[in-house]
């Protein structure tokens, strides 16, 4: 008897009707065939299982489609919950930022940087018309481009009091006469959170609110001044004041667009920032620099002892009496590298009013307030 293999091996010549067909293959597979199959399946097991697939395919994988569900809650206005929010805090945008800050600091070649920052310009609508340099070949890395200096003249300096200390967007302004302070509107963060320990007023008031005050009859105003990417990423003193005391919170580095601001309470008491407090000609004045995710370092320029996004723990604090520095309106106070926020408060009269409201773009040297720009016709 012939084994049902060979007999359908001999099909095609025993029938004229299968002269096309091929001959019937044994539906056993050899040893070696198995054994290839089997090989594969398992390198494609470990090419999602392994520890470096966690960083190279699960991670951005899970980022992209988290940022995606961010956008849908923001446009339907739901509350994000707090599940959702350790989980986005659990991605390592620390190491994320850091490894940029060195990418964007690597000095590309001439021939390569007209097409990237070409790119990066048509992506970002950066206006170069107002930058020092138009070349685009003279700047040696992105971090350089990004920290681009303006051209005499680009910006007019207000001769009001305050105004405002870099380009972007108003996140939000206005009197804030409570311990808990709108980021965006209906979204709040706590006072005492956000500036820490009061160390440099001798006012011993209970109320934290009120140990900040130099005058019982003036409040509190904040503006919150967003950076995009496409913006001059250098900012300016905003008023002639004396700075005398620093804190540095070095927390997490999570995104500040102004639809995350939305959808996180408290996202800036979260983040690393820089805490400079001063007085000015109404009182109290303090000016902060907040991170963000990918902002590789934040450069104080009459500070250079600030070390910003370094390796350590989250939840250090490091303080630095400083010695009257003074600072006059207009003047180069620091930078980002990348996008971010600078956040004001400070002491000012009730009838103290902002001129621009929540989403208007302002830029360098415009004046805050509809009363100052009167002053400085």
């Amino acid at each position: 008897m012939f084994p049902p293999t060979r007999i359908r091996s001999c099909l095609p010549v025993m029938n004229p009707l299968f002269k096309r067909v091929r001959p019937h293959r044994p539906f056993r597979q050899t040893y070696h065939q198995t054994k290839t199959v089997s090989t594969q399946t398992q390198i494609q097991k470990t090419k999602w299982m392994n520890l470096r697939a966690i960083f190279t395919r699960w991670m951005p994988l899970g980022s992209v489609m988290y940022v995606g569900w961010c956008y849908i809650r923001a446009t339907v206005n739901y509350e994000v919950s707090k599940v959702e929010i350790k989980f986005y805090e659990m991605f390592p945008f620390r190491i994320t930022s850091r490894l940029w800050g060195k990418i964007a600091a690597c000095e590309l070649p001439t021939s390569l940087r007209s097409f990237v920052y070409g790119t990066y310009v048509r992506m970002f609508n950066v206006n170069l018309n107002d930058a020092a340099v138009t070349d685009l070949t003279s700047y040696r890395s992105l971090s350089a481009f990004f920290t681009r200096a303006l051209r005499d003249g680009a910006r007019f300096i207000s001769a009001a009091p305050c105004v405002s200390p870099c380009d972007g967007v108003v996140l939000n302004c206005g009197p804030a006469d409570t311990d808990k302070i709108e980021q965006v509107k209906g979204v709040t963060y706590s006072l005492e959170e956000f500036l820490g320990e009061n160390k440099w007023s001798k006012n011993t008031s209970k109320s934290y609110y009120k140990s900040l005050l130099q005058n019982k009859n003036n409040i509190l105003h904040q503006c919150i001044i967003y950076l995009a990417p496409g913006d001059y990423h250098r900012f300016h003193s905003p008023c002639d004041w004396t700075a005398n005391f620093r804190r540095h919170f070095s927390g997490k580095l999570l995104s500040v667009n102004p639809w995350m601001a939305r959808l996180i309470p408290g996202l800036f008491t979260m983040n690393e920032r820089a805490v400079y407090v001063g007085e000015w000609k109404h009182g109290f004045f303090s000016m902060t620099a907040v991170g963000a995710t990918n902002v590789g370092s934040i450069e104080i320029y009459s500070d250079p002892e600030l070390r910003t996004n370094t390796k350590g723990k989250r939840n250090r604090v490091e303080e630095l009496p400083m010695n009257n520095v003074k600072h006059c309106k207009g003047e180069l106070f620091g930078q980002f590298n990348m996008g971010s926020t600078i956040i004001l408060l400070f002491e000012a009269p009730p009838d103290f009013k902002f001129e621009m409201n929540a989403g208007e773009r302002v830029l360098v040297g415009q004046a805050l307030t509809s009363a100052s720009m009167q002053q400085s016709r």
